[in-house]
């Protein structure tokens, strides 16, 4: 380790980012400060439900026999497998998540993101294309249990709450618990809208709060919309789909979606004063769907709008691109400051915990110094989600993932079973979107995944330094990482020394005197002491994790120096010169 050590350490003080960076007046050091992030929801690790697909706490909301002859209930999708999707609802509600509350706060998490809550079309589609087991972007036959189809967007979908637990109701559960909720969103798009061969009841149309239909495509495409001589049309852009060849999905409208019009104040005024409605019933933060179908300029009115009235309101978007600098321009002040899911590490992690790649390959997506995003300890970090194949890994594949994306810097996102390993590497009609039910939930703590997921994610829950500290690289090579978080603002103050092993066998790492400060450390993982004096030598089992702590800033001068100007140079952005 020590030749690995030294390498690392002066290959990470050359490879400084050349981008420059978005200041926040809260970012802004006092003194000798050092920190990561002063973001409050930092503390929060997220667990993400699709609500209909977690638990089905009350069966009196199932609506069995919804749609006629376009039901909605249960409607398989066959795969040659044998392991089948479904696009049906399926019965999961807010009961079946707050009866659950205790689970998965137990597991180390302190919020919980939910898919969108809003009312959503009473049929299954009839347009688009067919789905089928490996399809995407289809969906003939499907049905808005997902929620990101709303067609009023002051409602609930009728699906969610029960007699004596509406939204209100449910979020002051889930705070009595212990948990935050953070309320998916949507700001581009509403229902398919096109391609029935007969228009439907709710698809492509939008009604206010009082039920009043305000909006409605009519069953016409894009390109045969009057924006301007029918009001009904002017939610809606006409721009139409463009051909692959001319453009990409994001020039035009996504599969047969209605297509919102950022320019038209109407919707700006619609969509916003719903979000803020659900906000005053209880949700604690945002995650935003889509954020790159809508301009920069929609995101900052939408922004200043919220935390005008909800200072410091945290919020996330999908920007689902694996290029970093493209990503990076939501988080920036001048266009919103709106954190996003870390897709570049997303992609990271999976070549490095379902594939063969060595912790190097996390290096280029961690950008802890003048990097493009405005702060990248706020980045929501995940390995997988709803719209792509869950992680295919094995079981110490998802526990060397757990470890660094607990330790590392980011807000980690965890996505409902991975606890499990459940339907790893299922697409999104395959299985990615499966019902997972009590009886899964109940004999959880079974699960390997699950005993190690809760250690780690239980240490970062109790670890200051972990949730807002600066990463301090010393090593990325191989199976091994090696790295520090460290803390000190205003009375929080601590050190914590990560060591990362993915390999099949024990690691002996050894610090040198250069590399760890002398002095007794607490071991974190087994509430042991270990004394170190001029360096020391540890052992990292198999799969995985030390942690060694002190309540003070513990690092060897050299290091010391590398911490300060990794504070000094921890934003990104346009305005990063000016920190």
């Amino acid at each position: 380790m020590t030749r690995a050590l030294t390498v690392a350490i002066a290959a990470l003080l050359t490879a400084a980012c050349s981008h420059a960076g978005d200041v926040r007046a809260s970012d802004t050091p006092a003194g000798d400060a050092l920190y990561g992030t002063r973001e409050p929801f930092a503390a929060h690790a997220v667990y993400f439900v699709v609500t209909d697909r977690f638990v089905n706490g009350d069966t009196s909301n199932d609506q069995r026999e919804q749609g006629g002859a376009h039901r909605t209930f249960d409607i398989p999708v066959r795969c040659p497998d044998g392991i089948d999707g479904n696009i049906g609802y399926l019965g999961g509600d807010f009961r079946g998540v707050l009866d659950n509350a205790g689970y998965i706060r137990d597991m180390g998490f302190g919020a919980v993101w939910i898919t969108p809550i809003v009312d959503n079309p009473d049929e299954a589609f009839t347009g688009g294309d067919p789905v089928a087991c490996g399809s995407s972007l289809t969906d003939r036959g499907k049905t808005g249990y997902h929620g990101y189809w709303g067609t009023n967007f002051y409602a609930l979908d009728e699906h969610l709450p029960s007699a004596d637990l509406d939204f209100r109701g449910f979020t002051d559960g889930m705070r009595a618990a212990g948990l935050k909720t953070v309320l998916d969103i949507v700001g581009n798009h509403g229902s398919p809208s096109w391609t029935m061969p007969t228009q439907q009841p709710g698809f492509g149309q939008i009604f206010d709060a009082g039920g009043k239909l305000i909006a409605d495509h009519q069953n016409l495409p894009p390109q045969q919309l009057d924006p301007n001589g029918n009001p009904l049309h002017a939610f809606y852009n006409a721009t139409g789909v463009v051909d692959a060849k001319d453009g990409s999905i994001f020039d035009g409208n996504l599969a047969q979606l209605s297509d919102f019009d950022a320019a038209n104040p109407a919707v700006f005024e619609y969509l916003a004063g719903a979000y803020e409605q659900w906000i005053g019933q209880g949700a604690d933060a945002f995650r935003i769907d889509t954020i790159a179908w809508m301009p920069h300029a929609f995101w900052k009115r939408f922004a200043d709008r919220i935390r005008g009235q909800h200072p410091g309101f945290f919020m996330f978007g999908e920007a689902f691109d694996y290029n970093a600098d493209k990503i990076a321009e939501h988080t920036w002040t001048q266009n919103g400051g709106v954190s996003v899911l870390d897709f570049p590490m997303k992609q990271a992690m999976d070549e490095v915990f379902a594939g063969d790649a060595g912790f190097e390959r996390l290096a280029p997506a961690l950008h802890l110094e003048r990097g493009p995003y405005a702060n990248p300890y706020d980045l929501a970090t995940f390995y997988d989600n709803h719209d792509m194949p869950r992680m295919a890994a094995s079981d110490t594949g998802f526990i060397d993932a757990h470890n660094w994306l607990f330790t590392a810097r980011g807000i980690p996102v965890v996505y409902y079973g991975s606890e499990t390993g459940f339907m790893r590497g299922r697409a999104e009609h395959a299985g990615n979107r499966a019902y997972y039910g009590q009886d899964r939930v109940d004999a959880g703590a079974q699960s390997p995944i699950h005993a190690a997921l809760t250690r780690i994610a239980n240490l970062r829950r109790d670890t200051p330094a972990l949730q807002r500290g600066l990463q301090l690289v010393l090593e990325l090579e191989g199976d091994h990482a090696a790295f520090y978080r460290v803390l000190d603002d205003g009375d929080a103050r601590q050190t914590a020394l990560v060591l990362l092993n993915k390999g099949e066998v024990p690691w002996q790492a050894r610090l040198e005197a250069a590399q760890i400060a002398d002095g007794v450390w607490r071991d974190a993982m087994d509430a042991g002491n270990v004394t170190a004096e001029r360096g020391v030598s540890l052992d990292v089992p198999a799969h995985g994790v030390r942690v060694l702590l002190r309540d003070e800033i513990a690092v060897p001068p050299a290091l010391r120096t590398r911490l300060h100007t990794t504070m000094d140079r921890r934003l990104g952005g346009p305005d990063a010169a000016t920190d």
